[in-house]
């Protein structure tokens, strides 16, 4: 029988080792894996789409090409939307969330990230921020007769991109709307709640959280977004980032911003209800230039 000093000490070296394992992910700089899980399954063949789409390809900063899918407007143009989706799977799952806007006068540019569906290169967290500001300068540079308004709308992970990117960026004053549905407010911060939801690694949320890398935390830098129009959208049954973030955002943003929080809504699910897109509509119409 096991003695209850071998089994003290069985535990021990089993705590130990998870750490090790945790530890030696954050330090080797894969931290990116924890928070990306992209793929290459093409879900268009599941559901295919009811708007028309035309591949578009983008050169990455390294050199990779990026793939996106264009959903022209098919109603009297009004803008554009670069479209940033979550963290896992592509494009070709998340499209249907946003298929919705070309019937209503709003093109799509859906990007794919790095290392996501057809993009060429690896998935990095400094990947995926480099890859929304790319192809938001490869949007600005467009004719603007043929793009209309600029709208960015991130969701999940997209969203924290989005808030980041557009409040960093030379190209601010291009972006006529910045719409985050359900973002989180820093990787940190998200990395430790998710710590604390373990009982193995409750105990380490605080200093294990504190060797990821928040340089990308959009909290820092949202105030910087004025005068840009902020949407921020959160479900407040998400069991992914709690409605929390966005109100810890909203507070640090400065006007003109609102905030929605929607009850009884889960993790990206406020655009796929009737309500809340006749609501986006609505805002967008009071908020975009006549």
């Amino acid at each position: 029988m096991e003695t209850a000093l071998a089994a003290n000490e069985r535990g021990s070296n089993i705590w130990l080792c998870l750490t090790l394992l945790l530890l030696a992910c954050i330090l080797s700089g894969c931290t990116s894996a924890l928070f990306l899980h992209p793929n290459q399954v093409d879900y268009s063949t599941r559901r295919p789409l009811d708007t028309p789409a035309q591949d578009v390809w983008i050169d990455a900063q390294d050199g990779s090409r990026l793939h996106a899918l264009y959903l022209p407007a098919q109603a009297p143009l009004r803008g554009t939307v670069l479209h940033l989706h979550g963290n896992a799977e592509n494009i070709t799952s998340h499209i249907h969330l946003v298929s919705w806007l070309p019937a209503h006068g709003y093109a799509v540019l859906a990007l794919d990230y790095r290392g996501f569906g057809q993009s060429q290169g690896h998935a990095t967290l400094d990947a995926i921020h480099q890859d929304a500001a790319t192809a938001l300068a490869w949007l600005a540079a467009q004719d603007r007769a043929q793009t209309g308004a600029l709208i960015v709308l991130g969701q999940s992970i997209g969203a924290s991109v989005a808030l980041r990117m557009v409040a960093t960026s030379p190209l601010r004053a291009q972006v006529a709307a910045v719409i985050a549905d359900s973002p989180f407010a820093s990787y940190r911060r998200i990395a430790r709640e998710k710590l604390g939801d373990v009982w193995l690694t409750w105990p380490l949320q605080w200093p294990l959280s504190l060797l990821i890398c928040d340089r990308y935390a959009s909290e820092a830098v949202i105030a910087q977004l004025a005068p840009t129009p902020l949407l921020l959208i959160h479900g407040t049954r998400d069991p992914v980032i709690a409605d929390t973030h966005a109100q810890r955002l909203y507070a640090r943003a400065a006007p003109p911003k609102t905030l929605w929080l929607l009850p009884d809504t889960g993790h990206i699910q406020a655009l796929r209800q009737l309500s809340v897109q006749q609501r986006l509509l609505d805002w967008l119409s009071r908020t975009l230039p006549q």
